[in-house]
């Protein structure tokens, strides 16, 4: 690949984003699915999955903070953590900076996307893989959920879009066996898409968990190239009051956990679960 070489997102049909790329670093096509690292000049390394951007080096740290902080923090006592997918680590890297979480399981179906990560992303995982806390299991995250005999306070699924080997963890079955897992009181959470472009994803959600939980509901972050204006995480709970906390509660676990953060604050926190009107229209 030469110098100055343009590739483009396939995610939309009529739409797209591009990236001036410097170097082709990794290509192959796994038992699941084609994935290909770039170097580019802005964004660092950038991670495609299919042709769909799943990471950047420059702002993977607005999606990892946004998905895992605030579920974390709004629960009194997260102690056993659940992550589906999650392979290139960042989910996990901000999972185990909870001093009070005790046990991270993460399930990831293509065990090739942690080894080149490791390789390649050094960053995002940032050595989480070797904390003793953590248990990787390569295995579909459908399957497991469906057999799985534990329990957890905090689920975490960081998929890819609805799409090839993604598509069974938006479904009513995956998310009914997740809640199984839960604990009385947990929170589940879950990538979601970009409403202004994939707003389906939104109402096919929302019907599904308003099945199964007392509270249910999406909250909002900005990840530049997720494009197409706000990210939606989905929000589940049978304790309603986990998303309606103040701020002044949220701040002090997060005083009490020690660490800083660059995009996520307990303001973020509170602000992002209330949803533009387009969004909410879509919650139907």
């Amino acid at each position: 690949m030469t110098s100055k070489t343009v590739v483009s997102e396939r995610l939309y049909d009529g739409y797209a984003q591009s990236f001036t790329v410097s170097e082709l670093l990794f290509e192959v096509k796994t038992e699941h699915q084609h994935l290909e690292i770039f170097e580019t000049p802005f964004l660092g390394r950038v991670m495609l999955l299919d042709g769909v951007v799943q990471t950047t080096e420059k702002d993977e740290f607005i999606y990892h903070e946004s998905m895992v902080h605030v579920p974390l923090f709004a629960h009194p006592a997260p102690k056993r953590v659940l992550i589906i997918g999650g392979g290139d680590g960042g989910i996990l890297r901000e999972v185990l900076r909870h001093k009070n979480v005790e046990h991270v399981t993460q399930v990831e179906i293509d065990g090739s996307v942690i080894d080149m990560c490791k390789e390649y992303f050094p960053r995002h995982s940032n050595g989480a893989f070797d904390d003793p806390r953590a248990t990787i299991v390569i295995a579909d995250g459908k399957e497991f959920v469906a057999n799985c005999q534990d329990k957890y306070d905090v689920i975490i699924s960081d998929s890819t879009d609805p799409i090839g080997p993604g598509e069974v963890l938006f479904t009513s079955d995956f998310y009914a066996d997740e809640k199984t897992c839960l604990n009385e009181g947990g929170i589940m959470v879950a990538q979601n898409g970009v409403p202004f472009m994939q707003g389906q994803e939104i109402t096919n959600t929302f019907q599904r968990l308003s099945k199964l939980y007392v509270d249910n509901s999406f909250y909002v972050a900005p990840v530049p190239t997720y494009t197409g204006g706000f990210m939606t995480l989905a929000w589940a709970t049978d304790d309603a009051s986990l998303r309606k906390q103040s701020v002044e509660q949220i701040q002090a676990r997060y005083d009490a956990a020690g660490f800083s953060t660059r995009y996520y604050n307990p303001e973020i926190h509170v602000a992002a679960f209330a949803l533009p009107n387009y969004v909410k229209a879509l919650m139907v």
